[in-house]
């Protein structure tokens, strides 16, 4: 009994805490629409006050961007086998929103994610009412989770991931409640098996947990050679090195290690922010060090700049396609890395720095099939750089050893299509 009272406590400390952060919460959200006005018209699906959907739902939340464009995979697979089924996406942030609305236009319903507080979530959940419940990669909402199992809603955790830090910091600041929101769940799919030792480490009914793999090894992502096209004629026919998805400190980093071999270096440096609203930032940076620096935006010829900053949305896979070594950034400093996939499935030779926690498995399976190099630091990153360059068979070897990795490992998707169907028959 004691146990259970000190989980139930957690949780409703969570909520209290919750509770008393609101007014905060919203109150960021319209200053976020004072600059981007859907932040403030849409506050109200946060809140929980959306229209009754009247037909049967499956529910997917994807946090943002990236794991929305992971799940299209998964969506058109839910929209093929269950037609008597609308498909609801929600999404936390505004980017994602886009990118929802964008890709699917009326094919699937949008809202904004609600609040995970019991009152919001009883009614958002009221007006719902799904079939069930599906959450992707690291998306562990304990009111929800509770308010699902509660109403026999079943609630799949999937393409679930559980680095060993994050293991750390549940146990550290939140055992009780992380295990007793994790066993709410109805199924966790992993995306490896190092994830599903992680959450059964951290109280997970084994029974719970199941290995279906990785749905971005079935996106098969392919670049829009239109895209493609402008970007090589903005280019011309230098070799390109690009530098994807970096965040502040990156690009410092990457700046000052370029102007030491900046005379080794024959080639043209993409270098495409993980964030928009950093793209101005960067730009400055590069001024500042008298680098000649032109914007994708402005259309204007870049056969002669120092650098190109991909200061466009959507187009990353085009960037990729005209690459001739890609750098996936959020690895020089602690955010983890990003998703290696999209330039191995175009057979790009990749690099990365050490910290890739957010794909342990993948960038140790890449370096294992000698697909990926991955670099201390900066200055040894420009030094791998100018060995591709000059090394053409190298790059191509890793290129082709990246994308038959990448390949070996297709299958997440149907798998994760027979777990759903234990629950909707």
């Amino acid at each position: 009994m004691r146990v259970l009272y000190l989980l139930s406590m957690n949780r409703t400390l969570y909520s209290l805490v919750g509770y008393l952060l609101l007014p905060i919460m919203v109150l960021r959200l319209l200053i976020k629409g004072l600059k981007t006005p859907t932040y403030r018209h849409r506050i109200f699906e946060r809140l929980g006050f959306i229209n009754k959907i009247p037909v049967p739902i499956i529910w997917v939340h994807c946090v943002s961007v990236g794991e929305f464009r992971a799940a299209t995979v998964l969506i058109d697979q839910l929209i093929l086998n269950y037609s008597d089924h609308r498909i609801l996406v929600t999404t936390t942030t505004h980017t994602g929103s886009q990118a929802v609305l964008g890709h699917y236009q009326s094919e699937v319903l949008h809202f904004y994610f609600p609040f995970d507080l019991p009152l919001i979530l009883n009614r958002y959940i009221k007006q719902i009412n799904p079939a069930i419940c599906i959450i992707l990669e690291t998306e562990i909402w304990p009111n929800l989770i509770h308010t699902l199992n509660k109403n026999n809603i079943p609630c799949l955790l999937v393409n679930a991931r559980l680095s060993q830090q994050s293991l750390e910091k549940y146990q550290k600041f939140a055992p009780n409640l992380a295990q007793q929101t994790l066993n709410k769940l109805s199924v966790i799919a992993t995306q490896n098996q190092n994830s599903a030792n992680r959450f059964i480490e951290l109280g997970t009914n084994t029974g719970k947990v199941v290995v279906t793999g990785n749905i971005k090894f079935d996106q098969n992502p392919s670049a829009d050679k239109t895209i493609s096209k402008i970007l090589k004629n903005i280019i011309g026919k230098r070799k390109v090195v690009v530098f994807a998805s970096t965040h502040k400190g990156e690009e410092a980093q990457i700046i000052n290690a370029y102007l030491n071999h900046k005379d080794n270096i024959d080639a043209l440096l993409v270098i495409i922010p993980r964030h928009p609203e950093r793209f101005n930032e960067v730009y400055k940076l590069a001024q500042k060090h008298q680098l000649n620096i032109v914007k994708r935006s402005s259309n204007k010829s870049c056969k002669d700049c120092d650098l190109l900053l991909g200061d466009s949305m959507g187009e990353m896979m085009s960037y990729f396609d005209v690459a001739d070594i890609v750098f996936m950034g959020g690895s020089l400093n602690n955010t983890g890395g990003h998703n290696m996939l999209e330039p191995a499935a175009l057979s790009k030779p990749i690099l990365f720095g050490p910290n890739v926690f957010n794909f342990a498995e993948i960038s140790s399976e890449l370096l294992e099939q000698n697909g990926a190099i991955q670099v201390p630091n900066a200055d040894d990153l420009f030094k791998s750089i100018m060995v591709l360059l000059t090394d053409t068979k190298k790059a191509k070897t890793l290129g082709n050893n990246a994308n038959q990795y990448f390949q070996s490992k297709q299958g997440a998707v149907n798998r994760l299509i027979e777990q759903v169907r234990l629950f909707l028959h």
